[in-house]
């Protein structure tokens, strides 16, 4: 039923743009917007040379803009630091699992369907579904390729957000993401908030539209957030609290232990384990 749409040259393309050498990404990074606009300039140049289309880097590149939103978010981030029980009030653990086990009611076949095909119960991709988007009701209102953007042209970690960026530019050629979409503050995209390197890398077009749509469709954003698990290790059957097999894959959805640990929360509320 879930189908990857990855062709052979784009995972070859993927590929080789991921060993470039950070030597290769010529663009001068700052630690504040003076220089974004020129940054941009040689950033669209070196893509070019790497194998972009000219009209993929117009489209794509020619409305962003410096996010301070975005700088003030990725230095920020003191929800992680919370304990777990505060955590767990901060974002709604309650409320999540209450409203987690009616949508795993509603949507039932769905999530049968997809345990079949990568092994991976509702509980875990509810519990991830509610924690980063309240269920696909907020997506983020920040420009995903400003944001981008800014953090491959921010010094912090310009490498890292620069394969993030060539990822971005090829879902826009090949129509998995608008020049214009909004997210989350780091460039999160969808109703799982997956960053562009990983809907490359895991997205799934679990509706089988031809495209995979990780903001309108939940059949794709839910199926891609299961073939990430799956891809991170997940073992059908296993349990996923801390200590057993399955935790290993939760925490490499996300790096913050509290995050982790609310996550096998939920999901084995909503799971009834």
């Amino acid at each position: 039923m879930y189908r990857m749409k990855r062709t052979a040259a784009g995972l070859a393309a993927l590929i080789s743009m991921a060993v470039l050498p950070a030597a290769a990404f010529a663009a001068q990074c700052g630690n504040d917007g003076g220089r974004f606009s020129a940054w941009v300039q040689e950033f669209k140049r070196e893509a070019a040379g790497n194998g972009i289309s000219q009209s993929v880097l117009d489209q794509a590149l020619s409305g962003v803009s410096y996010s301070r939103a975005t700088i003030r978010a990725d230095r920020g981030q003191k929800s992680f630091k919370l304990s777990l029980d505060q955590f767990m009030q901060k974002r709604g653990g309650q409320v999540i699992i209450s409203r987690g086990r009616k949508m795993r009611a509603q949507n039932a076949k769905l999530f049968d369907s997809i345990e079949r095909r990568y092994g991976v119960p509702a509980g875990p991709l509810i519990a991830i579904w509610g924690m980063e988007t309240g269920f696909g009701s907020f997506l983020g209102k920040e420009h995903t390729l400003s944001a981008v953007a800014t953090l491959a042209y921010d010094c912090r970690r310009s490498a890292y957000f620069t394969e993030q960026l060539y990822a971005a530019l090829q879902l826009v050629g090949r129509g998995d993401l608008s020049p214009s979409a909004r997210g989350a503050a780091h460039g999160e995209i969808g109703q799982t908030q997956f960053l562009p390197l990983n809907v490359l890398r895991y997205g799934v077009d679990g509706d089988g539209d031809g495209h995979i749509d990780m903001v309108r469709s939940k059949t794709d954003a839910l199926a891609s957030t299961a073939n990430f698990l799956r891809g991170h290790g997940w073992q059908p059957g296993a349990g996923y609290r801390p200590g057993e097999p399955n935790f290993v894959a939760i925490q490499g959805w996300n790096a913050a232990s509290v995050y982790q640990q609310a996550i096998a929360i939920i999901a084995s509320e909503i799971d009834g384990d």
